[in-house]
């Protein structure tokens, strides 16, 4: 059972300096992961379930899936108030990896505590 799933295309919001400096400076399919958990950030605090996100791994439930510019995450997970939640996502860049075109998001269930350090995640 999902808590709420919302599609959203469209631009993204504009990082800061420094989100886009350290971003540059990474590889280019790291920095494709990276520029999509902050897009799944920026969207999931913004959405009106009122999470707040703090933390999030991409690759907690399942390996994403890269090709090309766009990723699938289809086991991610993100930490709000202290508990974490499954989420899914869909994410496609520009070829630099530093714009999101399309951005698709699923927020799931509650991950019980005893799954957490199974799936490197934190308190």
């Amino acid at each position: 059972m999902l808590l709420l799933t919302v599609a959203m295309v469209g631009p993204s919001r504009a990082m800061d300096a420094t989100e886009a400096e350290e971003l540059k400076g990474l590889s280019p399919e790291t920095r494709l992961e990276q520029r999509c958990d902050l897009e799944a950030m920026e969207r999931i605090h913004h959405d009106p379930v009122k999470l707040v996100p703090d933390e999030l791994v991409a690759y907690a439930f399942q390996e994403p899936k890269i090709n090309g510019d766009k990723i699938q995450s289809a086991g991610a997970a993100f930490r709000s108030k202290g508990e974490w939640y499954h989420l899914s996502y869909t994410c496609s860049t520009s070829p630099d990896h530093m714009t999101v075109l399309t951005f698709q998001y699923a927020i799931g269930q509650m991950v019980p505590h005893t799954e957490w350090s199974q799936h490197f995640l934190v308190p």
